[in-house]
């Protein structure tokens, strides 16, 4: 928890980074999901890194391991073996409490089907990640919420809930929940996939933007023309990054 009680203070409270880029490394990180006795050896030596501030896709076929990777980076999941380092922290060394907090102050995820919760508004929803963090007065939780709500234009629609809002609608208030805490990192499971093509567009561009002012934007994608408009496409199969 914050001591100084304000949403001002969540970029200053975030732990510093330990030196120049990159912002994500993976040093032979292996991932096994064991069901009984049956092993599923879902990454099997990754090595990667990811400088601060570039925009990447990672593809690959369904089953490849690429959301297990997203996993890993948001902290979300553990490695079997290897380590992961973001912004200067190991997550594989740190406590659930930890990846928490730490979580909450330095990635903002966006998922393809939007999580919303259906009985909160947009600016409730985008302002749950400082609630869930018991920074700022409500006030000012709800002032950056708001805020985040202009960003990706939908200012005018802080007290709409998520079924009087477009599907695209719905996908930027997830984009301003990520947003909340100001965080160095977003990253997107799918985040266009369960868009039309044009919304897709729309949302793709302000990931664009976002990028364009310095946050480092990681993405997983079925779509080539996505992934190709990134800096810099991984791919992924069988476990194993074989190009990017």
């Amino acid at each position: 928890m914050d001591p100084r009680g304000t949403v001002s203070s969540l970029e200053d409270e975030r732990e510093p980074t330990l030196g120049a880029p990159p912002l994500i490394t993976l040093e032979g990180v292996e991932k096994t999901y064991r069901l009984g006795k049956i092993e599923y050896r879902a990454l099997r030596g990754v090595d990667l890194e990811i400088p601060a501030g570039e925009m990447v896709a990672v593809v690959g076929p369904s089953g490849s391991g690429k959301t297990t990777i997203l996993n890993l980076i948001t902290g979300i999941d553990r490695p079997t073996a290897g380590s992961v380092t973001v912004d200067g922290r190991r997550l594989d060394g740190m406590t659930e409490e930890q990846l928490a907090v730490w979580r909450g102050a330095t990635v903002g995820i966006v998922f393809q089907f939007f999580q919303l919760l259906p009985t909160l508004t947009a600016a409730e929803n985008a302002a749950l990640p400082l609630d869930f963090a018991h920074r700022g007065t409500r006030r000012e939780r709800f002032e950056r919420a708001r805020r985040n709500l202009e960003l990706v234009g939908l200012g005018d629609k802080g007290d709409h809930l998520p079924s009087e809002l477009s599907g695209g609608e719905q996908q930027r208030v997830a984009i301003a929940r990520a947003l909340a805490a100001d965080p160095a990192l977003i990253v997107g499971d799918e985040p266009t996939g369960n868009l039309d093509s044009v919304t897709a567009g729309e949302m793709f561009r302000l990931l664009e933007r976002l990028n364009d002012e310095g946050k480092t934007v990681l993405y997983v994608t079925h779509d080539r023309e996505l992934a190709a408009r990134a800096h810099r496409v991984i791919t992924i199969r069988d476990g194993l990054v074989v190009a990017g």
